[in-house]
């Protein structure tokens, strides 16, 4: 215990006992027992403590990289959805097909033909199966 050896222990227990005399001893043993439940108490509420503000902090950095990854988005959002942007990519395919004039002097497709009917005529009976 704390790096003492039997011996040490025995000599501070002998001490204690003539110092303290039997009567105080077992209530000063029962104080020191206190203060080191006290101190290992607050040992452990330390850790605790520690090791919630570690999540904390890693909740933190998870919440920041989310909020770089909405920003990115947004900004990609708001690239794509540019107005004057479309407009300059449209005049350019535009002009990259050489439309000169305006969608709504184009005509539209043929219709398509009308579909073939195809009938069919019940053949002629044999006379084998005019009998049955």
């Amino acid at each position: 215990m704390f790096g003492m050896g039997i011996g040490e222990i025995f000599l501070i227990a002998i001490v204690a006992v003539l110092f303290l005399g039997p009567d105080k001893l077992p209530g000063t043993m029962v104080d020191i027992a206190k203060f080191f439940r006290s101190v290992k108490g607050t040992v452990n509420s330390a850790r605790a403590t520690l090791e919630e503000e570690m999540k904390f902090s890693e909740m933190k950095q998870e919440a920041l990289n989310y909020k770089n990854d909405l920003l990115g988005a947004s900004a990609e959002l708001e690239r794509m959805t540019d107005i004057t942007e479309i407009g300059s990519e449209v005049t350019g395919l535009k002009n990259s097909f050489n439309l000169d004039t305006p969608l709504e002097t184009v005509s539209a497709p043929a219709a398509p033909k009308a579909p073939e009917v195809v009938t069919f005529t019940p053949k002629p009976k044999t006379p084998i199966e005019e009998t049955v």
